[in-house]
C-alpha cells in the first residue's frame, strides 16, 4: 500500500499496536489503572493492560526506578514493512536492541529523541471509521440522567493516540513524516503537533509537545463513546482519590471531548470522545493554528503543570 498523495513518504504505518511504560511503583499503577476502567492482570512485575472485553494487550506496566516511556510498539502492512524500514534509516533512525518486554518481531530503533520504538507487520487496530456518538435525546416522560448510585461504570474500548514531549518539534516531525509516513494534521509553530496515518485515522494518532527538558510521556488516550462517559469517567476517578484533572472541555484541534486526570507518577490520562476521523486516501485541511486554538474550544483553564516535563532524561 505505497502512497498516492503529493507530500508523503512513499509508505507509512497503519497504528499504534501497543507501548510499555516504566514506573517506579506498580502497586500504585494498578490501583489507577484499575480505576480507570481497564483490565489488569499482573505477572510479576510486569501488568498486561487490556480493555475489558478483549484479549489484546495494549500496555505494559513494568516496574523500574523512575517512570518513562518503556517502548512503543508501532504496526503496519507486510507489504510496507521493507520500505519503511528503509526510511526510517534514511530518516535517521538508529537501529536498537529490542525489548526484552516488547515482542522480539520486526525492527527495533530509536527515533532521533531517543525513544525505542518497534516496527512490524501486525494487525491495524485503529478503527475504520469514525465512531458516533452515543448521547441520545430523552423522551418526555422519562428521567434522562442516572441516579448516582446507579451510574456505570466506564470502561474505554480501544487506545485512541499518545502524546509525547520533544526536544526539537522540526526534527521529530520530519523523522515522523519522512520515516514513519504519519502527516501532521494540525499544529501550532513549533509548540505543539499532531500526526496521523494514511490508512483511515483519528485526527492524531502521535502527537508531540514542546518541551526544553527534552523526550518524555506525557499522555495516553483512551476511547469512550460519548461526553456522558467522559464525564462520568472524570467523577469515577474523583471517587477513586484521583482530583489532579483538566476537563471535562473539548478540544478544538481534533475536536474531541476530554478529561484528563494524572496519575500517581505524573503522566496524564485521557478519556477521549467523538475526535474528528480522517479517512484514507484524504489529505486533512489543516494548518499552523494560532496558539489560543491548539489546546481546547471550552472547559476548565489549563493547569500550569500540564505541559511540565517531569522526566529526568539519562
Amino acid at each position: 500500500m505505497s502512497g498516492d498523495q503529493e507530500g508523503w513518504a512513499e509508505a507509512g504505518v497503519h497504528s499504534i499496536h501497543s507501548f510499555g511504560l516504566f514506573v517506579p511503583d506498580i502497586d500504585e499503577a494498578k490501583r489507577f489503572i484499575n480505576a480507570f476502567g481497564l483490565s489488569v492482570e499482573q505477572r510479576g512485575n510486569v501488568l498486561l493492560v487490556r480493555v475489558f472485553g478483549d484479549d489484546h494487550v495494549w500496555l505494559k506496566v513494568i516496574q523500574a526506578e523512575r517512570k518513562a516511556l518503556a517502548y512503543l510498539s508501532l504496526g503496519c502492512y507486510e507489504d510496507d514493512f521493507e520500505q519503511i524500514r528503509h526510511q526510517i534509516l534514511a530518516a535517521g533512525g538508529r537501529p536498537a536492541e529490542s525489548s526484552p518486554y516488547g515482542s522480539q518481531q520486526g525492527f527495533w530503533f530509536h527515533d532521533p529523541d531517543g525513544n525505542l520504538i518497534q516496527l512490524w507487520v501486525a494487525p491495524k487496530m485503529m478503527p475504520g471509521d469514525k465512531a458516533q456518538l452515543g448521547d441520545k435525546s430523552v423522551p418526555v416522560g422519562i428521567q434522562g440522567a442516572f441516579f448516582r448510585s446507579t451510574a456505570p461504570k466506564i470502561q474505554p474500548s480501544r487506545l485512541a493516540h499518545m502524546l509525547f514531549f520533544t526536544g526539537d518539534m522540526p526534527r521529530t516531525l520530519q523523522f515522523y513524516e519522512e520515516g514513519l509516513g504519519v502527516k501532521v494534521a494540525d499544529r501550532s509553530k513549533n509548540l505543539v503537533a499532531f500526526t496521523y496515518a494514511r490508512h483511515g485515522c483519528d485526527h492524531h494518532l502521535i502527537a508531540f509537545v514542546a518541551s526544553e527538558q527534552g523526550r518524555g510521556f506525557h499522555h495516553s488516550a483512551w476511547d469512550v463513546p460519548s461526553i456522558e462517559c467522559v464525564g462520568l469517567g472524570a467523577e469515577q476517578m474523583r471517587a477513586a482519590g484521583y482530583l489532579h484533572h483538566w476537563g471535562v472541555g473539548r478540544h478544538v484541534l481534533g475536536s474531541n471531548y476530554f478529561d484528563y486526570v494524572q496519575d500517581p507518577f505524573g503522566s496524564w490520562w485521557e478519556y477521549s470522545a467523538h475526535i474528528d476521523y480522517i479517512p484514507k486516501g484524504v489529505k486533512w485541511n489543516g494548518g499552523d493554528r494560532d496558539p489560543a486554538d491548539s489546546l481546547y474550544l471550552w472547559g476548565p483553564s489549563v493547569p500550569e503543570c500540564f505541559v511540565q516535563n517531569n522526566e529526568i532524561n539519562s
